[in-house]
């Protein structure tokens, strides 16, 4: 067992392990970036490379398609070769996987760089995750998940935002793919200092057994109830609607909408930035007054019209923006800690890991259709009416996910349910 736990009064200091938490939210940093580094060139990719949109979609499907296979086992690895060795072991494959993306012009050679990606990517995540359960305990380590994943997203912020911050880099496509490799080294950096730290710890302070890293049981598949199922399906169908979306919006922003490549990467921002912000303060919300069935229904109700709304409607394009980005700040906030209120502490590990697999199945997917929708109706600057499709496709998405919100809302109203519903004075 790999995932140890400071023990006793000989601990580091807190500003030692908060220092450990920011060098890991480093690497994540890097490997949120070089993900996100696609869509701000994709109509680029198009324009220089002639890639299709179905192109543009496999380079992030592919990423999934590699993380659902890799997550099976990612447990199980980490336990084998430790915390510190896989969080540098991972780190500079998603280093080498940004840098291949970057020098070469093939879409086989990308579409590798991009599967090794998912790689490195999926278990050096399931890693950092390790390592913060090993500093950190108790009332600390909710927070410091949150430190963790706000640091990430910033890495998606930055990424849809450089186009702003870094437009002398954008007088080709791969100008941009070199920046993202140079932030990507962030993964190697982040891991190194954090090898060395824990070294050091491991050698100064005294440490001991905490547990394992979750991995997927397959027998426990088959023991769950059906809200669980309820909150699975909501799950991929929320996600496959809004990262798909995310690949091709900046794209469709200048084609369909006339924003320059600057804006467009501005308002894809606002979902991460959104996220940031709301998604601490709805989970803060969900605690004290329940209703988590019902506000991840009101979610679902906010996602339906957006994808249409962006296509159809004469209205401010931030209006949909923003119901999205209120969407997507909500519904993670309060889906991922409700699987604690519906399975059972020793099965917690499969519940989660096959949530990411089929949450990534979906992704995969829908980046590939998406971009074969586009493809197919000619979608483009030219013929901005041809996203028409690709955006009814999403909105069926928000309608099924919308009917699973329903379905657990309405089983968690009724006898047995699994206090969903009940807020903090009635958990208590």
């Amino acid at each position: 067992m790999i995932e140890q736990q400071l023990v006793g009064n000989e601990r580091p200091s807190k500003m030692y392990r908060w220092a450990v938490l920011i060098l890991v939210s480093l690497a994540m940093f890097g490997n949120y970036y070089i993900y996100d580094s696609i869509a701000p060139i994709a109509d680029m990719l198009k324009a220089d490379l002639g890639f299709t949109d179905t192109n543009i979609g496999s380079l992030n499907s592919i990423y999934s398609f590699a993380a659902v296979f890799v997550l099976i086992f990612s447990g199980i690895i980490i336990d084998r070769i430790g915390v510190r060795i896989s969080i540098l072991t991972f780190g500079i494959i998603c280093s080498v996987a940004a840098l291949v993306t970057a020098v070469s012009t093939d879409l086989y050679v990308m579409l590798g760089s991009r599967l090794l990606l998912g790689i490195g990517a999926e278990p050096l995540i399931v890693a950092i995750t390790t390592a913060l359960a090993k500093w950190f305990k108790g009332k600390e380590l909710g927070f410091a998940f949150g430190i963790n994943l706000t640091i990430a997203r910033l890495g998606s912020f930055a990424a849809d935002w450089s186009p702003t911050w870094g437009s002398s880099f954008y007088g080709n496509w791969n100008e941009p793919l070199y920046i993202a490799f140079l932030i990507g080294l962030t993964c190697i950096v982040g891991g190194v200092i954090y090898f060395l730290m824990e070294k050091y710890a491991e050698r100064k302070y005294t440490l001991g057994d905490a547990g394992e890293t979750d991995k997927f049981v397959l027998a426990d598949v088959f023991k769950f109830d059906k809200t669980f199922w309820y909150i699975v399906i909501l799950c991929v169908t929320f996600y496959s609607a809004v990262f798909p979306f995310r690949t091709f919006a900046i794209k469709f922003y200048q084609e369909a909408h006339g924003a320059s490549r600057e804006l467009a990467g501005q308002l894809n921002s606002a979902l991460i930035f959104a996220s940031m912000i709301a998604t601490p303060l709805f989970g803060l919300l969900a605690d004290k007054i329940g209703k988590r069935a019902s506000m991840m229904m009101f979610g679902s109700v906010l996602i339906l019209p957006v994808y249409l709304l962006l296509v159809y409607s004469g209205i401010s394009l931030y209006i949909p923006i923003v119901m999205l980005g209120i969407a997507f700040s909500l519904i993670p906030a309060i889906m991922w800690p409700s699987v604690a209120y519906l399975v059972e502490q020793k099965r917690l590990g499969t519940a989660y890991a096959l949530m990411t697999l089929i949450q990534q199945i979906g992704v995969f997917a829908f980046n590939y259709l998406l971009g074969w929708s586009n493809d197919t109706q000619g979608a483009s600057a030219a013929n901005p009416e041809g996203y028409a499709m690709g955006m009814w496709i999403l909105s069926v998405l928000g309608i099924i996910g919308f009917v699973f919100a329903y379905l657990l809302r309405k089983s968690e109203l009724a006898p047995g349910n699994h206090g969903l519903e009940l807020g903090m004075k009635k958990d208590a």
